[in-house]
């Protein structure tokens, strides 16, 4: 985020963007007056985008019936949509920087708004597919600017609580897309079948619309950053060398051209790097800012994002698959298998903020360990059953991983960014949220892969307990990365102390 030192006039209700960045020194300006009217707004489109991110994992087996989707578009509908959201993120934060978080904040829900019309309109896959990139291009747009306005209008005692929420949201979106995805495919609103799912975002943008011009501040940029468009090529290049192999791969029979794109991804990654440091030390403004990369704690948090976001959301892909195609339920009655994970992890996460002050990451390591029980309860549980599985059988290691992750998931972008300077919060929160949502996009294209593959062409309840076995195997080690990780985060004394 950038610092204005020269003293400017205000408007009334502004909020000057250099302050936004600043966590430590006393404000200048008494706190934005209708911040906590603001938050619903920002949480509403943060809402919809995680939402939009996990609802189509229980509408994949319609998408495969009325729209022919095979297995690598369902993966790249579901996938695709992570991609282009987290390879945009970091580009959406300068966007924000240079004109402004509620001009970039209403241009992305409109985006948004539209993409998820032309999403509810698909003709054919290819259609679906393309409008998922461009909705998550305007999710990118929307949500650093979330973090931003949360940073700028909330004074520094308030601001972890609303951050915690941030992380509650994100949470809670991801499970709700779930149980309220299978209601609304089954009660079948005017006949749309799943198109409903993207519809409904229609009215939910444009009242968004409609209130956040009223409760936003304006932010008036503290200087004026350049995009860095090499940069964002070169992060955006080499997600996808990673993401589309992983998605179609398998359903292409893993030709070469796979195995090239996914041994470039390293290099391509490297040469970025390289280019962003150029950048830094001709005195530019790099869109990845290398010094991160050197701080330990931020580095270490990554890691946790990644077995986090790569373990949870690939199983609950993986899950709804088992559920509806595996066990026969109805989208509803798959919808409603997942309320006692959605219950479990809404409660750990509204217990979350209240705890992560008081623990801190030892709240992400508990969590983490939870789930990685839950995981390995799972595998257990399968092994054992095969073709006896059912609901009841799953739903105890269900319960656990929700709760593990409903702990860990709101804790863990406050924790991490306690580890960072002033001057680096805003590039930190940018690649942190990026590092979140490419894990999930990474996780139900890799994970996804492994469950097809070891699906093969059996379709009765014991071949998906079979590949759901392997999808607990990699959960569980996925975790207890995040959980390994987590224990070197700092904990709140020593976070005090520096």
């Amino acid at each position: 985020m950038s610092h204005d030192t020269n003293a400017t006039a205000r408007e009334p209700g502004t909020v000057p963007h250099a302050e936004q960045a600043d966590r430590t020194a006393p404000a200048a300006h008494a706190p934005y007056a209708r911040r906590w009217a603001m938050l619903p707004v920002l949480l509403a489109a943060l809402f919809m985008t995680q939402f939009d991110l996990y609802v189509v994992n229980v509408t994949a087996p319609s998408l495969a019936h009325d729209l022919g989707a095979g297995e690598a578009a369902l993966e790249l509908i579901v996938a695709g949509y992570g991609f282009s959201y987290a390879s945009g993120l970091i580009t959406g934060g300068r966007l924000g920087d240079l004109l402004g978080p509620r001009t970039v904040f209403l241009a992305g829900v409109l985006a948004f708004t539209v993409a998820s019309l032309l999403c509810g309109l698909a003709p054919t896959p290819g259609w679906l597919v393309a409008a998922r990139l461009l909705q998550g291009l305007a999710g990118a747009a929307m949500v650093p600017q979330v973090l931003a306005l949360i940073t700028a209008a909330f004074p520094a005692a308030e601001r972890a609580r609303a951050l915690a929420w941030f992380g509650v949201t994100l949470g809670v979106g991801a499970v709700a897309g779930q149980v309220l995805g299978g209601a609304l495919l089954q009660v079948d609103v005017l006949g749309l079948g799943w198109r409903v799912i993207f519809l409904v975002n229609v009215p939910l943008g444009l009242a968004a619309l409609a209130f956040a011009p009223r409760l936003l501040p304006a932010l008036r940029p503290g200087s004026r950053p350049g995009l860095d468009p090499l940069g964002a090529a070169g992060v955006s290049g080499s997600l996808a060398l990673v993401l589309v192999p992983l998605a179609m791969g398998r359903g292409e029979g893993w030709p070469v051209w796979c195995w090239v794109c996914l041994a470039a991804a390293a290099p391509a990654m490297a040469l970025t790097l390289r280019w962003e440091r150029g950048v830094a030390r001709r005195g530019g403004q790099p869109l990845l800012e290398p010094s991160l990369l050197r701080n330990g704690v931020f580095v270490r948090g990554l890691l946790v994002c990644l077995g986090t976001f790569c373990s949870f959301f690939s199983f609950m892909f993986a899950l709804t698959m088992v559920l509806q195609s595996g066990l026969g339920l109805s989208p509803l009655a798959a919808g409603a298998t997942f309320t006692p994970l959605g219950v479990a992890f809404a409660g750990a996460s509204i217990a979350s903020p209240r705890l992560a002050g008081r623990y801190g990451a030892r709240l992400v390591t508990g969590g983490t360990a939870i789930a990685c029980t839950g995981m390995l309860a799972l595998f257990f549980v399968l092994q054992l059953s095969g073709e006896q599985t059912s609901v009841g059988r799953l739903l105890a290691p269900m319960v656990l991983i929700g709760f593990g992750n409903g702990m860990a998931v709101p804790a863990l972008t406050g924790v991490v960014l306690a580890g960072i300077g002033t001057g680096q919060a805003g590039a930190a929160a940018g690649v942190l949220t990026t590092s979140q949502q490419f894990s999930s996009a990474v996780g139900v294209a890799g994970v996804g892969t492994l469950f097809f593959a070891a699906l093969g062409s059996r379709h009765g309840v014991g071949g998906y307990a079979d590949a759901l076995q392997w999808v607990a195997v990699s959960g569980f080690c996925l975790a207890l990365l995040a959980c390994a990780a987590s224990l070197l985060l700092p904990s709140p004394v020593k976070e005090k102390a520096t």
